[in-house]
């Protein structure tokens, strides 16, 4: 049973970092076309403390919020 779980943790654990690979190439991509800060749902500017705590984000705390 632990080779299973061990196999579960790991199928997972790379899922996550392709999930966060995604999410940092989008980022990049944002960058370069200037829609990097901006959230994608309103269009707003996204707070900088918000960005430096995950440079990665794409909404801004209200959307976010909103789910």
């Amino acid at each position: 049973m632990d080779a299973l779980q061990r196999q579960a943790m790991a199928l997972e654990s790379e899922r996550r970092r392709t999930a966060e690979l995604k999410r940092i190439d989008a980022a990049l991509k944002r960058l370069d076309g200037d829609d990097y800060g901006y959230c994608v749902k309103c269009d707003e500017e996204i707070a900088p403390a918000r960005l430096e705590l995950d440079p990665a984000a794409i909404n801004c705390i209200r959307c976010a919020s909103k789910g």
